[in-house]
């Protein structure tokens, strides 16, 4: 009985579907819930070319309403994937009061300089040589550390998405998983088993197993979500992602409403 609250529309200008073809994928899976997950909008519709446009959120609103309409046997929920920016926290308090939100997911995507670390487009224009791996996973690892703390998330996305082109330091990569853990333990956050990294070039799940255990030992319950980009991808892999979670020793996972968490076993 999992949920998928990782999922996005096309109205994040890089994804397929509305939120009633993902609902009707999710209760074809048999999941509890879908919760929607669009990438926030920004005060400037020009700040990237992979979010909804400020303009297009009540329409992202009805279009849950809709597919809550047309599937009143499965909880959609409302959600928003929120990039955590260091100078973001005026926009976040506007976020939060444009809709009745049931939970918002916070994500590290930006790093200091204003380059979105998982884009194609830097390994073109050859952003990756700029700096070494070991600056840029430091770099990483700090910022999704102040996400965690931050406290403004109701759990937080792919904790290590800074590997998805396979770009990884040398050594013990404990030295930035461990920083990431004991926020969780000071905080109580969640972080997320995202098997999106199994359907790209990152070749295994978000969190990598190693990272996962260090987050088991916190107590932590785990959030499994696909980052479904079209409906077909709503809970991909999570037999494979339960058996993860489950090896690294989770055994608890959460749902939401009205941002009040409740846990539930794995």
């Amino acid at each position: 009985m999992l949920s998928d609250y990782h999922t996005h529309t096309e109205l994040c200008r890089h994804a397929d579907g509305w939120p009633v073809a993902y609902a009707a994928a999710a209760a074809a899976r048999g999941l509890a819930e879908l919760g929607c997950s669009d990438h926030n909008p920004m005060k400037d519709d020009d700040f990237d070319e992979w979010r909804m446009a400020l303009g297009d959120l009540p329409r992202y609103v009805d279009a849950v309403e809709e597919a809550r309409a047309a599937h009143p046997g499965l909880p959609v929920r409302l959600g928003l994937e929120v990039d955590y920016l260091d100078d973001g926290g005026a926009w976040l308090d506007a976020l939060e009061g444009m809709a009745r939100w049931d939970y918002l997911i916070g994500s590290v995507h930006y790093l200091p300089g204003g380059w979105d670390v998982d884009n194609p487009k830097w390994l073109a224009l050859g952003r990756w040589e700029q700096q070494t791996v070991d600056e840029v996973w430091t770099a990483y690892f700090a910022a999704y550390e102040r996400c965690v703390r931050s406290r403004r998330f109701d759990f937080c996305a792919h904790p290590d998405l800074v590997k998805k082109f396979g770009h990884r330091p040398g050594g013990d990569l404990r030295r930035y998983y461990d920083p990431v853990a004991q926020a969780v333990a000071d905080t109580g956050a969640i972080l997320e088993l995202n098997t999106a990294g199994l359907r790209n070039s990152a070749g295994e799940q978000y969190p990598s197993q190693e990272f996962l255990a260090v987050l088991a030992q916190t107590g932590a319950p785990i959030m499994i979500s696909s980052d479904a980009h079209r409906p077909e991808d709503v809970g991909r892999d999570f037999d494979r992602a339960v058996a993860l979670a489950k090896e690294a020793g989770f055994r608890q996972t959460a749902r939401f409403c009205g941002r009040e968490r409740m846990l539930v076993p794995l």
